[in-house]
């Protein structure tokens, strides 16, 4: 009897039914506009979306009762959500439910072909838009956080007895796209599974670090995000497969720009996270602990008035937009920013796996730093998480210069590029706000 007992419990069926329970619900709301709206992501498309070739979704995630304190990641296809978004639906929650700030994370998938929202990329098209786009984009900023709290409230509703679990794979589409000699990549693919009590998956998250720009359509589309949820859906029939992006703010699908493509690369995702999920996976049993803290980002020294008014006159459309907006701000007396509010989160199962959650295009580095700081093998970095307000650059990209190092601020309008420490403020928070049992034992304190 003693050798059948031993037997059952190391045994992988034995592993699962020894796993803990916890409450998990899971859920999904159609998001997809049914009139023309201004699409996001490039600035070269500046008429509505022609058509929709595939339906995006917001989806959500809830783990733990109401008297624990539910934690909920809502993962959207979208360009990226803006941190007024979130206040409002926070705002919301907080009459109904027991959601609290450090306690919801909003990831967006940055497709590119998903609409444009009110605060997010304003100065995309070099030019103010055109009044008669502006309604439909208003209206469906309206609609989609109305539909982050549904799918949140029915995440919550769903709740029912299930256990979790996670493992790690690899997904090797995603290629460094900067012009510099230090080409890193993190083709990491962490892969979280709820399982009911009668052993059928109920959700799948993942999430991976790179762009969501296989393709750049007229129409409707969530790039291979989209296509790896469908995949994911394919093969669990009873399952909510929801993806989330890592720091891929440097990182692009290579090859691409085709719909092949994209496709392709969401089965290869979709046939890893389906590999793992139908293997044994590392049990998550301890309790959801989640922080978070705002941190300030100093931008560098600001451009004078003389300054502006030379970059008011580039024969780059973007850069004289940009600085003509500026010095319409300032001739109102306006005083630009010198800093950015930053959110850095973590939620933290125990000691058996630890989430991180960084706002904005955040580039490869900082994934790849926190993997080496702390235990790799349970540490899971989210970039595009909680506010998409610009690229944020390591202190290497942002040395480097280019694209992601300094020019894209200008589409974000924010009035110039990071100071020195950003990256030294971000981590030294990631590090305030993860518990010190995750730090690699190179790192970890002595006693």
């Amino acid at each position: 009897m003693k050798f059948i007992l031993l037997f059952l419990f190391l045994s992988p069926l034995g592993l699962l039914a020894a796993d803990t329970q916890r409450q998990v619900g899971a859920a999904s709301v159609d998001i997809t506009p049914d009139y023309p709206v201004r699409l996001s992501g490039y600035g070269g498309r500046r008429l509505p979306n022609t058509g929709v070739s595939q339906h995006i979704f917001a989806k959500a995630l809830a783990i733990g009762s109401d008297a624990e304190g539910p934690a909920v990641i809502v993962t959207v296809d979208n360009c990226g959500v803006p941190a007024a978004m979130r206040d409002e639906v926070l705002k919301r929650l907080a009459k109904q439910t027991k959601v609290v700030n450090e306690r919801f994370a909003i990831c967006s998938s940055h497709t590119h072909c998903a609409p444009m929202l009110i605060g997010v990329l304003p100065n995309l098209f070099s030019m103010d838009i055109p009044s008669e786009h502006l309604p439909a984009i208003e209206r469906y900023t309206g609609e989609l956080t109305d539909h982050i709290e549904k799918v949140t409230l029915a995440a919550l509703a769903d709740r029912k007895p299930a256990t979790l679990a996670w493992s790690v794979g690899k997904v090797g589409f995603a290629a460094n796209r900067r012009n510099f000699p230090t080409k890193p990549v993190d083709h990491d693919l962490p892969v979280l599974r709820a399982t009911g009590e009668d052993g059928k998956v109920r959700a799948i998250l993942t999430s991976y670090a790179c762009h969501c720009t296989t393709i750049g359509i007229d129409e409707i589309h969530g790039d291979w995000a989209g296509c790896a949820q469908e995949a994911l859906q394919r093969e669990f029939p009873n399952a909510i497969a929801l993806t989330a992006i890592g720091c891929g703010a440097d990182q692009n699908p290579n090859p691409r720009r085709t719909m092949e493509l994209v496709k392709q690369y969401g089965e290869d995702l979709g046939a890893e996270a389906k590999r793992l999920v139908q293997a044994e996976m590392k049990p998550v049993n301890g309790p959801v602990t989640c922080n978070a803290k705002q941190i300030e980002l100093a931008f560098d020294k600001l451009p004078t008035r003389e300054e502006w008014q030379t970059l008011s006159e580039s024969k780059t459309p973007a850069i004289a937009y940009h600085a003509k907006k500026n010095l319409a701000r300032l001739d109102r007396g306006e005083k630009l920013p010198t800093h950015l509010p930053y959110l850095v989160q973590t939620w933290s199962f125990g000691d058996d796996m630890a989430m991180v959650f960084l706002p904005g295009e955040i580039t490869v580095d900082y994934s790849l730093r926190i993997k080496r700081e702390f235990d790799h093998a349970r540490m899971w970095v989210n970039g595009y998480s909680n506010d998409v307000p610009c690229y944020v650059p390591s202190r290497r990209v942002l040395d480097e210069g280019g694209y992601e190092g300094a020019g894209a601020m200008v589409y974000y309008d924010r009035p110039t590029k990071f100071a020195p420490d950003v990256e030294e403020r971000i981590m030294k928070a990631v590090h305030e706000v993860t518990p010190k049992d995750f730090l690699a034992p190179a790192t970890s304190p002595k006693p």
